[in-house]
């Protein structure tokens, strides 16, 4: 018998790009992470209709569940089908029997309209009960006005902001343009190239750092020990896979200051549990029997969830989805992503 822990938290997802695996190649090789954007992920974000945003959440969640990841901090954006999209991922992952925490990233790439339609969808959802944020894609797509409003309307309802900011150079004017509105209750996706001190302002609020994802992107370190704040680990939509996550973020730390420990980074990992409470409260019991040594599990590959409670409800049963059916799941999903690459 393995050992039990709390169920963990992905502090930074798009469920959305769970479809994206075996895409069509880009019109042209990108060379930026400006491009990367235009040519990879633009372009699927626009694709994208409810249907397929459903099976993406559904298949994402599995995932999580497979993984002992029991709450996912989802940051969505589908520009072509806004309204409702985040009761989709919210019902999704609660028929699969994950928490999640749903926004929408709202932005001016698809002009005015486009950015009142993302407002709307998080205070829709906000509004009517829904667990979640204010969705800001990142400062460099959005006018001075649009980053005013959703600001605004995180403080209204309480809710906070998740936005990515200052992920590449593109975005490095975020701190300058964000620097009036931020505040303690807002998540910083990436923050690579957020200025060192950290302003302090920006000290108060979250950075969910996504190691994997900045190293295949291109753009940079995040330096997330020079963070005098909170930090979580994130995946940016590559799985839920957070002890995947903790050995990379602990090996990256590690190439930048050889006096890191495992127990820094599995420190980040356990700050999930400050943006889902209740994630706390959940039980995974692993293969390993040393599941809780962060000095054990930086170095041992393979460790996966057995059993997996949430709410006292088992949702995971050796290894198996109590709640859905999950090659039902992954042969849906293939579907969808089927009509999804058609349209690329």
């Amino acid at each position: 018998m393995g050992d039990t822990t709390p169920g963990l938290v992905c502090g930074h997802h798009h469920l959305y790009s769970a479809l994206a695996r075996g895409m069509p190649a880009p019109p042209r090789t990108p060379s930026t992470f400006t491009e990367i954007l235009e040519q990879i992920w633009w372009r699927l974000d626009v694709a994208l209709d409810l249907e397929m945003i459903r099976w993406s959440a559904m298949l994402g969640a599995l995932e999580a569940l497979e993984c002992g990841t029991t709450a996912i901090v989802d940051h969505h954006e589908g520009p072509s089908a806004i309204e409702g999209s985040l009761d989709v991922i919210s019902q999704a992952c609660a028929e699969v029997g994950v928490r999640v925490r749903c926004c929408y990233g709202v932005t001016d790439r698809h002009g005015p309209d486009g950015a009142r339609r993302g407002l709307l969808e998080n205070e829709r959802f906000l509004r009517a009960g829904g667990a979640g944020m204010v969705g800001i894609h990142a400062a460099f797509t959005c006018t001075d006005e649009t980053l005013e409003a959703a600001a605004g309307l995180a403080r209204d309802l309480g809710a906070g902001v998740h936005v990515h900011v200052a992920e590449g150079e593109v975005d490095a004017g975020a701190p300058a343009r964000l620097g009036h509105l931020v505040a303690d209750d807002w998540i910083v996706a990436h923050g690579v190239h957020l200025p060192r001190p950290v302003p302090p302002k920006w000290a108060e609020t979250t950075l969910a750092h996504c190691a994997r994802s900045n190293m295949n992107n291109g753009v940079g370190y995040a330096r997330p020990r020079s963070w005098p704040g909170r930090v979580v680990l994130g995946s940016d939509g590559i799985g839920a896979d957070m002890l995947e996550e903790y050995r990379i973020a602990y090996v990256r730390a590690r190439e930048h200051d050889v006096f890191t420990t495992p127990v820094e980074a599995w420190a980040w990992l356990e700050e999930g549990w400050t943006l889902v409470p209740e994630s706390r409260s959940d039980r995974v019991r692993w293969s390993y029997d040393r599941a809780d040594d962060p000095w054990c599990l930086a170095f041992t590959p393979g460790v996966r969830a057995l059993d997996v409670w949430v709410d006292g409800a088992q949702v995971l049963a050796s290894g198996a989805a109590t709640r859905v059916d999950s090659a039902e799941v992954r042969a849906r999903a293939a579907e969808q992503a089927r009509r999804l690459f058609e349209r690329l």
